[in-house]
């Protein structure tokens, strides 16, 4: 398995953190608009993102190729504490069936994937990263 850090935390005021969608399952559910860009850029860059991204309780993914292998990027936002300012959490895991989410496929990510999300954010003028880090250690 990739021993990479697969999970980037930053900063961003471009997109919605503050108006409730009549269409997020719960409420708080931001990050739509902060995936759609992600597609975007990451179609600009040749990695055959989805269309449209996802939503889960907490946020939304999507799927895209990198490293010759199919990956999801999630990503959501964390509010801050005490009303401080919040931050973006985006995570990559290998795309994968069931069956190999048991025996834990996810975790093998290939670099060049998270390389891709990487060097979307960090050169992004409106992106703020904060640090890069394995999704376990938040």
């Amino acid at each position: 398995m990739a021993n990479t850090q697969n999970c980037i935390v930053f900063k961003s005021k471009a997109f919605n953190t503050s108006i409730q969608r009549e269409y997020f399952i719960n409420p708080s559910c931001f990050g739509d608009d902060a995936a759609r860009w992600l597609i975007n850029e990451l179609s600009t860059r040749g990695h055959q993102p989805d269309k449209v991204p996802v939503q889960e309780d907490f946020g939304w993914h999507f799927g895209f190729h990198a490293g010759g292998a199919k990956h999801n990027a999630v990503i959501g936002y964390r509010p801050g504490i005490y009303g401080g300012e919040g931050e973006w959490i985006c995570w990559i895991e290998r795309k994968t069936g069931l069956g190999g989410a048991l025996i834990g496929k996810r975790k093998d990510v290939r670099p060049e994937a998270v390389k891709a999300v990487q060097n979307i954010l960090t050169s992004s003028p409106t992106v703020t990263v904060l640090k890069f880090c394995d999704l376990k250690d938040l």
